[in-house]
């Protein structure tokens, strides 16, 4: 495989990774512009704006957008995080330029009718509903409220019913003008690609993009003081829990030794809390732990679900294995088996051509190159017992953490009185 990054001169970057015996061929538009460019009052814009460019083009209707993938076996999509906007599409390697053509158009060239806003309106107003009437995604709404209060990163990336019914039409045009630009733009491509014929197409198809200026995001908050808690009472057959805890940026270095610590926290069933709260104790169904790297700032989520009754345990035992974790070194067997299970999925994952076209235009967004996977596998590799303790020192702080429930008897007093011990 062969990996390679050219920079055009209006600022637009063309980042791929060559798979000569590979069958499919993948590509990405990535835009460096998320839920946290976001103002209060533009909440849910930029995934608003993702929805629209699927809605038509100045040739292509959105049923001949959806047609000219899927009708070659081919797959498309998008998503809006915090930090980036991608749209992405894989078929079988002879149809690249097709799938190309497709996403460049659909950047370049969206209708943006108000007809197609209002309806699209409805559509996302039925998404977030949707999220709103199931525990375990709005459960976590909830806590990015309180763990990021004030701040893009607390607000839903959907936005809320009142926030996209105020939205115009000049909205989404000045919202794009100023961040769908060659500056924030990343083309990648994966698969059985050659770098020069991807380069030929970002000429060709995104040179109308303006050359634009980088749009700074609002820096984030700092952590919590003090345990955060909200609960929401609801008559569901379960309670759902969301626990977060501060965590380092995708720059720090001690980035790694947190990776490593979520996966021996919660990160796989073979995890402290999946092996104690459900395998041990049968507690719960489902425990987890997620971590997140922004540009300036992280976090590590920890979310299960269990019956209401067992819930005041479960965190005794979360707090339990923290305290572990930070009083006692991690013993040589479990961190050998969390730096392989870590670097195993990512070696596995690099097979496929659709993750190394993720990987290309994640990584180009973050940090400027093409991070290696195997730079990231031996700095794995090299952390030790003692980083992994200190960073659950730094970070798995219960006084600097929120908490959000959600069950038909949440009881904030004597959560509270857990975590005050």
């Amino acid at each position: 495989m062969k990996t390679q990054l050219t920079t055009l001169p209006g600022g637009l970057r063309v980042a791929t990774c060559e798979m000569p015996h590979a069958e499919t061929a993948a590509v990405g538009i990535w835009a460096g512009v998320g839920g946290r460019h976001e103002s209060s009052k533009l909440n849910g814009i930029s995934h608003f704006i993702e929805h629209m460019l699927f809605k038509g083009t100045k040739k292509r209707s959105a049923r001949r957008i959806m047609e000219e993938v899927e009708g070659v076996g081919g797959d498309m999509n998008a998503y809006t995080s915090e930090e980036r906007t991608c749209y992405y599409a894989t078929a079988a390697a002879e149809y690249f330029p097709r799938i190309c053509d497709v996403l460049c158009d659909l950047y370049v060239n969206p209708r943006f009718s108000q007809l197609d806003i209002d309806r699209e309106r409805s559509v996302i107003g039925e998404e977030i509903l949707m999220y709103r009437d199931e525990p375990s995604a709005h459960v976590q709404e909830l806590l990015n409220e309180s763990f990021w209060p004030s701040h893009p990163l607390g607000r839903p990336l959907t936005g809320t019913l009142s926030k996209i019914e105020s939205f115009t039409r000049e909205d989404f045009m000045r919202y794009r003008e100023t961040h769908y630009h060659a500056k924030s733009t990343v083309l990648s491509a994966a698969g059985k690609i050659r770098h020069e014929d991807v380069v030929e197409f970002a000429v060709r198809k995104l040179a109308d993009l303006p050359r634009g200026r980088s749009v700074k995001m609002i820096p984030a908050p700092g952590f919590p003081k003090g345990l955060q808690i909200v609960v929401e009472k609801r008559e569901t057959q379960q309670t759902q829990v969301a626990l977060a805890f501060p965590g380092p940026s995708h720059h720090e270095d001690s980035r790694f030794a947190f990776q490593l610590l979520h996966i021996i926290l919660g990160g796989n069933a073979s995890s402290r809390l999946f092996q104690q709260l459900r395998e041990k104790r049968g507690l719960c169904y489902s425990v987890s732990t997620h971590p997140s790297f922004f540009e300036d700032t992280g976090s590590m989520n920890c979310s299960l679900g269990l019956d209401q009754r067992n819930l005041e345990k479960s965190l005794r035992l979360i707090l339990t294995e923290i305290t572990r974790l930070q009083t006692q070194l991690v013993g040589p067997a479990e961190l050998r088996r969390a730096k392989e299970y870590s670097i195993g999925t990512s070696r596995m994952s690099l097979e496929r051509s659709s993750s190394q076209n993720m990987r290309a235009g994640s990584s180009v967004l973050a940090y400027g190159r093409i991070v290696p996977p195997d730079e990231v596998h031996e700095r794995l590799r090299r952390v030790t017992a003692e980083e992994v303790q200190e960073a659950a020192k730094i970070f798995l702080n219960p006084h600097a953490a929120a908490l959000a429930v959600i069950g038909p008897s949440p009881d904030a007093h004597a959560i509270q009185t857990i975590f005050s011990v």
